[in-house]
């Protein structure tokens, strides 16, 4: 038997244990050398009750763009000033740029406020999004020599990790969200909530093994809808989660995926906004409009597409093209009410975008423009609240005064309408 270590040293050794760092938590980096930005995402989790227009003002977000991100009515009476719980996961959308050769958000401003340190902007305010040591790093004209005192009222800049991997996942259209892992967490979990594998997730963050730790910061795909919009467009490059809005083009045009859809559909916004024509030329057709004609060849399908926004206008295109089978009716994301309370499980994973996105959902509402006596893409009449194109009791984000030209759908198949995507490689 070996020899017992004396006292002392048996204490030297514990008290340089206590003294040894710890494994800092890990966060995919993907290195770029382009100035190219990408659409990209933060799951976060407020740390205090906040009203909607506070968590945009925290990211430096649209609070529509952040509202519809996560299919909340934006109906509702003044629903910028809704106060959202505590502990509620929310996906933030954020611009993921090419800065000192990795990806990272540089759009995020912080004003400090009394009692706050570099610590708990860190971990308390941004959610372990962003570490002391970085957001000092980011600002070195700042005065932050001692990060526990801060000059009320400095301006911040917060760098977010996010990831562009050419907004795909396996040559398939994904937008990637930067996600802080929980000490309950476990990759397999995760893969499970957000419908990819562990295999997929590994691959993507470079693992070498299904083990995560609580403060590590994974890249999650999530299943997406791509745009093929020009270069020269403002909004080129849009890219919209599964079972989510975008609203783009001045608040104008709202872009949604559909449940289980790679296919982006752009229609009016109801928005009470000053818009340029969304109608296509040589046409009565306004911009998400399609109609159908079965003949004996296959079914006529002639429709109205968002284009982009090019030089502050709308540019819409018509399209024409038999196919074998007619579409079925538009079907959109179900839209949920502002939450007040937070799910009874908060510290799982949060849900796939599927799923109801950590936010109770409400009675469920009509997401389906019928198919019958009206062109695809116009509004049903009559609508119910809360639906992306229904007549509701707005309040002063709404207005609902849009009139479309009605036209009849004839022989209109259920069957499905495909539309071929841009497909990109991963790098």
């Amino acid at each position: 038997m070996p020899p017992l270590l004396p006292t002392a040293a048996l204490l030297f050794l514990l008290t340089l244990c206590a003294f040894l760092p710890r494994a800092a938590p890990k966060s995919t980096i993907e290195p770029c050398s382009n100035s190219d930005t990408c659409s990209s995402l933060v799951g976060y989790t407020l740390y205090t009750d906040l009203k909607v227009s506070e968590v945009a003002s925290l990211f430096s977000v649209d609070p529509i763009s952040l509202l519809l991100t996560n299919a909340i009515d934006i109906s509702y009476p003044d629903v910028e000033n809704h106060i959202l719980p505590s502990q509620l996961f929310l996906k933030i959308p954020i611009p993921c740029s090419c800065v000192d050769g990795i990806r990272k958000s540089n759009s995020v401003s912080y004003k400090t406020r009394p009692s706050d340190t570099l610590s708990s902007i860190s971990s308390a305010v941004y959610g372990g999004l962003v570490s002391a040591d970085q957001i000092k790093e980011a600002n070195p004209k700042a005065e932050l020599s001692d990060p526990s005192v801060i000059s009320v009222g400095t301006q911040l800049n917060i760098p977010l990790p996010c990831t562009c991997f050419n907004n795909t996942d396996n040559n398939l259209p994904a937008v990637y969200m930067s996600y802080v892992v929980k000490d309950v967490d476990t990759l397999a979990g995760i893969a499970a909530r957000y419908v990819t594998t562990v295999s997929d997730l590994m691959n993507v963050n470079a693992l070498g093994s299904a083990e995560i730790k609580d403060g590590d910061i994974l890249a999650i795909p999530l299943s997406a809808c791509a745009s093929n919009f020009p270069t020269y467009a403002k909004d080129y490059g849009l890219v919209v989660p599964n079972g989510s809005y975008a609203i783009t083009a001045s608040h104008c045009v709202q872009c949604s995926c559909g449940p289980g859809s790679r296919n982006l559909y752009c229609m009016p916004a109801s928005l009470a906004v000053s818009c340029s024509s969304m109608q296509c030329r040589s046409s009565n057709l306004m911009l998400g409009n399609i109609t159908t004609q079965q003949t004996s060849a296959g079914c006529n399908v002639t429709s109205c597409n968002y284009s982009g926004f090019v030089n502050g206008s709308i540019a819409s295109m018509l399209s024409t093209s038999l196919q074998p089978r007619c579409p079925v009716s538009q079907q959109f994301p179900q839209l949920i009410a502002p939450p007040t309370v937070v799910p009874d499980s908060i510290f799982s994973p949060a849900p796939a975008p599927s799923e109801s996105d950590g936010i109770p959902t409400t009675n469920p509402k009509s997401s389906v423009v019928p198919s019958s006596g009206a062109v695809f893409g116009f509004p049903p009449a009559g609508g119910p609240t809360g639906s992306p194109f229904g007549s509701s009791g707005a309040g002063s984000l709404t207005d609902h005064s849009i009139s479309f030209p009605i036209m009849l759908v004839l022989d209109a198949a259920e069957q499905s309408f495909h539309v071929v995507l841009k497909s990109f490689s991963v790098y």
